[in-house]
C-alpha cells in the first residue's frame, strides 16, 4: 500500500484548500447560472460547486466564493431569481469564456455570443443550447466565511427533446455533460456503467454487486 501525504488545516494559507477541493471532488457539474440585474442586464457565469439541496421542495444550490460580491450573487439577491443551466461538451468553449470578469453593464450573453431563450417562470433567460435548464426562485442563502451558498426552489425545468431517453428522463450520453476537474482541466462523459442498487431482500438471497 502506498503512503499517504498528510495536509493539515493548521496554519494554511487563505484558499489553500481550494486546489485540493477542485482536484479531489471530480468530476464536478458546473452551475452555469444566468441572472438578470435590476437594470435589465443578463448575466451568465459558471460556478464550480453545485448540487441538489432538497428533493421536496425541489431545491438546487450553488456556491459563490470570494470576498467580492459578484454579479450573479448581487442579481440573485436583488431580483430573487436565477436559472441553473447544464453545460454540454459542445458548449465548453463559451462556458469557459463566460467566466471572464466583465463589468456589470456588459452581459456575458452578448459579449461571448451565447444565444438566449426566454424562461417560462422567471425573468432571467435560459441558455438556448443548454440541454437542461432549471428555473429557480431564490429561497435563501447560507454564509460560511467567504463562501455563500445560494438556494433556489425549482419552478420549471426546460429539457431539449433530443436529450430525453426512452424512459422520459435525460439520457446521460445524449446530454453529453461537461464537467470541471482540477487545474485548468475539464472532463467529458466516459463509460456509462449500469449498476442497480441492491435491496435487502436480494442481499439476503446472496446477490452482490
Amino acid at each position: 500500500m502506498s503512503q499517504r501525504r498528510e495536509i493539515t488545516a493548521d496554519g494554511r494559507e487563505p484558499y489553500g484548500f481550494y486546489p485540493w477541493f477542485t482536484s479531489s471532488f471530480i468530476p464536478r457539474p458546473i452551475a452555469w447560472v444566468s441572472t438578470t440585474s435590476a437594470d435589465g442586464v443578463d448575466n451568465l457565469a459558471p460556478h464550480s460547486f453545485t448540487t441538489a439541496a432538497s428533493i421536496e421542495p425541489p431545491t438546487l444550490c450553488f456556491l459563490h466564493m470570494g470576498p467580492t460580491v459578484k454579479d450573479t450573487l448581487r442579481n440573485a439577491r436583488e431580483t430573487g431569481e436565477f436559472v441553473l443551466n447544464i453545460g454540454s461538451r459542445e458548449l465548453q468553449g463559451v462556458m469557459n469564456d463566460s467566466s471572464i470578469s466583465f463589468p456589470s453593464h456588459r452581459g456575458e450573453f452578448d459579449e461571448v455570443g451565447i444565444e438566449r431563450e426566454p424562461s417560462v417562470r422567471v425573468r432571467p433567460p435560459r441558455v438556448a443550447r443548454a440541454p437542461i435548464a432549471f428555473e429557480c426562485r431564490v429561497t435563501g442563502e447560507h454564509t460560511i466565511g467567504q463562501g455563500v451558498m445560494v438556494f433556489g426552489e425549482v419552478l420549471q425545468i426546460g429539457v431539449l427533446a433530443d436529450v430525453v431517453g426512452a424512459d422520459g428522463f435525460p439520457d446521460a450520453q445524449l446530454v453529453d455533460p461537461i464537467a470541471r476537474l482540477g487545474r485548468a482541466e475539464w472532463g467529458a462523459l466516459g463509460d456509462v456503467l449500469p449498476l442497480e442498487r441492491l435491496r435487502l431482500e436480494r442481499w439476503d438471497a446472496g446477490d452482490r454487486s
